[in-house]
């Protein structure tokens, strides 16, 4: 899939805990964890904008998209 989560990031930049994330957006830490992992293949609108509205950030903050070829180089070098 060439869509990427980048939620670690914005855990990080806003030093948020997936927990605390979790408790105040209103899901699940594994749903969250698999959006975090970029093993979801979908996302609510009311998902993105609680994360955009905890994260104080826009989708295009959270979703990237990544081309095939850089996601294949990204496997090699993880």
């Amino acid at each position: 899939m060439a869509i990427r989560v980048r939620l670690d990031y914005l855990l990080l930049d806003n030093r948020v805990s997936l927990t605390d994330l979790a408790d105040r957006i209103g899901i699940t830490i594994g749903n969250l964890s698999i959006l975090k992992t970029n093993k979801a293949r979908a996302i609510r609108f009311s998902t993105l904008d609680a994360l955009c509205r905890e994260l104080k950030c826009q989708p295009g903050d959270l979703i990237e998209w990544v081309s095939d070829e850089d996601e294949a180089e990204g496997d090699d070098l993880g």
